[in-house]
């Protein structure tokens, strides 16, 4: 699914995540930057060069690297409904939907609106 900027409209309404697992089921890339590849390694137990090896391929449009997915398009490290990086998982999942969704994804995402967390310092 090709990512796009949040609908400026909304851009004062924040939506808490539901856990559905909905948007860990949309086929496309999960975008990995550099520093987010050995915090997951870390996390699953394996170098870096392994987790690229057995998880990672080349993004669609060729400019970094991707999760690889289950044959069904769901993520590859959701299991039973449950994200299995949780605590390490990329920023692109950690910003849906609130730094970036696309057309119709309230079809499909169950994210409600709530009051916006405060920001620690």
């Amino acid at each position: 699914m090709e990512q796009k900027p949040s609908d400026p409209a909304e851009k004062d309404v924040y939506y808490q995540c539901q856990r559905c697992g909905n948007c860990c089921r949309w086929p496309g890339d999960v975008c990995f930057d550099p520093d987010e590849i050995s915090p997951v390694a870390r996390f699953v137990g394996l170098s870096e060069e392994d987790f690229i090896q057995q998880y990672m391929r080349l993004r669609t449009d060729r400019q970094g690297l991707s999760l690889i997915e289950k044959p069904n398009d769901e993520c590859i490290f959701l299991e039973d409904n449950v994200c299995m990086i949780q605590p390490v998982k990329p920023r692109q999942c950690k910003g849906f939907p609130n730094e970036w969704n696309f057309p119709g994804w309230r079809k499909e995402c169950e994210a409600i609106p709530a009051p916006r967390p405060v920001v620690q310092d």
